[in-house]
């Protein structure tokens, strides 16, 4: 918040940050590559839509209707592969890549912001409890949220305990001797 006092600017502390949302929580983390992810996906979605449009005329311009079947099948197949199978293996790798995570301390629930197939935010609440940590490492995968992916890189929680949290590593394990000794 910046106000002027006689010409001159002021800045004055605020106790609520700007990515805090009442509806949501506080903001526990914020993911680095969100912009990168949001312009890959624009990006390889833009020229999909472009070659769409392009086809009619590069395939009356280039006289592929005269060549073989083969040379026909090869070439609508390579125009598939980068106007369809790209867009489709992007959003499925990325779909479950966190943007921001928020934290509800009263209601200890969780929510995660990720983008749609359609390039939107969307909006995934979970309490603690529904968090599953897969028992085998997966490559997009941290944790499950219900039966949703999700991927959160642990170094990007500014409080490493809102990391421990969401995983459920701060809850006490009580061993007993006699089971360790089975």
């Amino acid at each position: 918040q910046v106000t002027s006092f006689q010409g001159v600017a002021v800045r004055s502390l605020s106790t609520s940050s700007s990515h805090d949302h009442p509806e949501h929580g506080r903001l526990v983390y914020k993911g680095n590559l969100a912009k990168t992810v949001l312009g890959v996906k624009f990006f390889s979605y833009s020229t999909s839509i472009f070659n769409l449009f392009m086809m009619p005329y590069i395939m009356l311009k280039s006289g592929i209707g005269v060549e073989s079947l083969l040379v026909q099948a090869a070439f609508y197949g390579l125009i598939g592969i980068f106007t369809f199978v790209t867009p489709v293996t992007l959003h499925f790798l990325t779909k479950g890549y966190v943007v921001r995570l928020y934290y509800k301390e009263e209601a200890d629930t969780y929510t995660a912001v990720t983008y749609n197939a359609i390039l939107a935010e969307k909006v995934t609440v979970f309490h603690q409890k529904d968090v599953k940590i897969p028992d085998i490492t997966k490559m997009f995968t941290t944790f499950y949220a219900k039966t949703k992916s999700m991927l959160v890189n642990p170094t990007l929680f500014p409080n490493p305990q809102d990391y421990n949290h969401l995983m459920g590593y701060d809850k006490s394990s009580c061993f007993k001797f006699e089971d360790l000794e089975e």
